[in-house]
């Protein structure tokens, strides 16, 4: 079959392997729809030191797909069922999970490996994080639960009420889904971010107002003027992880407000915060990592209600030979996510 490895950051190559065997209580899925996503692409530009452990590896994680085969003791599933995969799951006997924080699972099982012809899921994934398509589903709409889930997570822990003004920092992928969920929570969205074909997106999305930073210098000043009468957001959410971003992030927010920090930034680095915000403007600072079974269940069954615009997060459709092609463009911000097609010609 044919295999996008990665054998440095920067080095990909298309190849042919062997359709892998499975294992008891696995599942092996032909893949129909495997997404672009920005943590992807920061790997192939910078490797990742939990998603790649060592070369050449395959990558890519959100997919859906048909079942190919299934191992023995597989209960539930059988070759021909249409469905869609979670890229991890977690242990439920350690310490976090236990307490409740499964997205913090100290022995999380990850998956990679979308970006090829066919994906063994493995037993724990199968066993939790592994759900069935409704036939009127795309295959490409359902590969977006995975990062609906993340963003969903986001959302949960947010607390808003309606008519709260939320800014959400970033217009990728990540930052547009956030756009989309809090407008229909019933907040009141002011979007920034960069590139004026994702922003005027942001809007089709329920973004109430939108913030160029290419075209605006006080992009702080320019959010509290539409917040709270000048005081500030009730929710901040930072999508687009650099610590200079997160600085900012924390003085966009009202005095008791939420920031959230959802973008990643790279290992190794840090970020100040003046410590008056915390103290007398009794700022919360929360961080949001992952998501959980639930979420993701929550997140298929979002999309198949219909509630999500799922035309505006694909942009279009690739063979797995143009993978680096369609990275290229989202890093162009042309487009938000591309639909790769291990079987498409």
């Amino acid at each position: 079959m044919k295999c996008a490895m990665l054998y440095a950051p920067g080095r990909l190559e298309i190849e042919e392997v062997e359709i892998p065997n499975i294992k008891k209580g696995e599942v092996l899925v032909k893949v129909r729809a495997a997404l672009t996503c920005g943590t992807d692409i920061k790997t192939y530009m910078r490797g990742h030191p939990v998603l790649i452990k060592k070369y050449p590896s395959p990558f890519g994680h959100e997919f859906s797909g048909v079942i190919s085969k299934v191992g023995t003791d597989v209960k539930g599933f059988f070759p021909g069922m249409r469905v869609v995969a979670a890229n991890s799951a977690p242990c439920g006997q350690c310490y976090f999970c236990k307490k409740g924080y499964v997205n913090l699972c100290e022995d999380l099982r990850l998956l990679n490996g979308a970006y090829a012809k066919y994906i063994v899921v493995p037993e724990r994934i199968v066993n939790k994080n592994l759900l069935e398509i409704p036939d009127y589903i795309s295959f490409k709409d359902a590969a977006l639960s995975e990062p609906l889930a993340c963003c969903l997570n986001a959302v949960e822990q947010s607390d808003i009420s309606s008519n709260d003004t939320v800014a959400v920092i970033g217009s990728g992928p990540i930052g547009l889904f956030l756009t989309h969920l809090y407008h229909l929570s019933g907040a009141k969205v002011i979007a920034c971010g960069k590139g004026k074909q994702r922003l005027e997106l942001a809007k089709i999305l329920g973004a109430d107002f939108t913030i160029n930073a290419d075209e605006i210098e006080d992009e702080i000043g320019a959010v509290k003027s539409l917040s709270n009468y000048g005081r500030g957001a009730d929710v901040v959410v930072e999508a687009v992880g650099k610590p200079d971003i997160w600085e900012m992030s924390v003085k966009m927010a009202r005095r008791g407000g939420l920031v959230i920090l959802f973008g990643g930034c790279p290992s190794g680095t840090s970020f100040s915060i003046d410590t008056s915000l915390i103290h007398y403007e009794q700022i919360t600072i929360k961080g949001i990592f992952h998501y959980t079974p639930q979420l993701f269940k929550r997140a298929l069954d979002l999309i198949a209600s219909g509630k999500i615009n799922t035309k505006a997060f694909i942009s279009g459709r690739l063979p797995l030979e143009k993978l680096e092609e369609a990275f290229s463009l989202v890093k162009q911000k042309k487009g938000v996510k591309y639909f790769i097609d291990p079987f498409y010609q």
